[in-house]
């Protein structure tokens, strides 16, 4: 059984997807980034200098010191500590809405395309709509609806990309459907719900994980839009995108207040870019250089 499990993984480590993937320079860097990003959110505690809410007044804005590489905030915090702090949160934003986003509009989008007819009528006009509004206003509708938080921030960004999710994976559940082993399998008698999901979603899922990791990027970006206006995380929580909206009013005196939390943001968000844009390069081949 191991000797079993050991060949499956070298066979798997050699698949044609996974060097696609290592040959892509950039996407090794992206995931790199994303380890560092999830392992500093793990170990936050112990990671962290200082607490992220222990506050001294008398260095309000002081800059950055070898005890404090990146200065402090307006009320006298480390700034290194909340941005490593922050990293959970936003991280923890983004893999929760995108698995919102995931969980209505893959089954949604997947029994909308297979099922076609007026349902499929009904629930495209639907998406339809949504997709009208840009995803972040969107999440600004929904949060001005059930107040501002974090939990209804994540809900919100989760909402906005249920459309998105939806539209592609019923364009790929229309695809596979043609296929030769979906119509072997209903000459064998297999209901229609099996047919859907044990031989049509399991192979429409590839665009679906791409787009998965790309949304972690953009739900990442939005929590950090919904902060900045007031409307995510509220304080003293530690959420880079509040703490970019109040480091704006001292730029001119302490432009580090503003400056840590954007690059961090920056950083992560590229990271995932880099990490889905190899990610689709391996799942299909026709993005590859060549």
């Amino acid at each position: 059984m191991a000797a079993r499990s050991e060949r499956r993984g070298a066979r798997w480590l050699r698949s044609p997807a996974v060097r696609r993937f290592r040959q892509h320079k950039a996407a090794l860097v992206g995931l790199g980034l994303i380890i560092f990003f999830t392992l500093m959110a793990i170990a936050a505690p112990l990671v962290a200098p200082y607490s992220p809410d222990d506050a001294n007044l008398a260095q309000s804005l002081a800059a950055p010191t070898r005890a404090h590489p990146f200065g402090m905030d307006a009320l006298g915090r480390d700034i290194l500590s909340r941005c490593i702090f922050g990293a959970r949160i936003s991280l923890t934003i983004g893999l929760v809405s995108v698995g919102i986003g995931t969980l209505i509009g893959l089954p949604a989008g997947a029994v909308s395309g297979f099922i076609g007819g007026w349902f499929d009528r009904i629930v495209m006009r639907v998406v339809d709509i949504l997709l009208a509004f840009p995803p972040i206003l969107l999440a600004i509708i929904v949060v001005s609806i059930f107040g501002p938080g974090l939990q209804n921030a994540m809900l919100a960004i989760g909402i906005a990309q249920v459309p998105i999710y939806a539209r592609l994976i019923r364009a790929s559940v229309l695809k596979v459907r043609e296929e030769l082993y979906v119509d072997a399998a209903r000459a064998a008698g297999a209901p229609e719900w099996m047919v859907l999901f044990k031989h049509v979603v399991p192979n429409s899922l590839a665009p679906v994980v791409v787009q998965g990791t790309l949304s972690l990027a953009s739900a990442i970006l939005s929590a950090a839009y919904l902060g900045f206006l007031g409307l995510g995380a509220q304080p003293p929580t530690p959420e880079w995108g509040s703490m970019l909206s109040k480091g704006r009013d001292f730029l001119r005196v302490a432009p580090h207040a503003s400056i840590f939390p954007g690059v961090f943001i920056m950083l992560t968000v590229l990271s995932f870019n880099l990490f889905g844009d190899g990610l689709r390069n391996a799942l299909d081949p026709k993005f590859t250089k060549r």
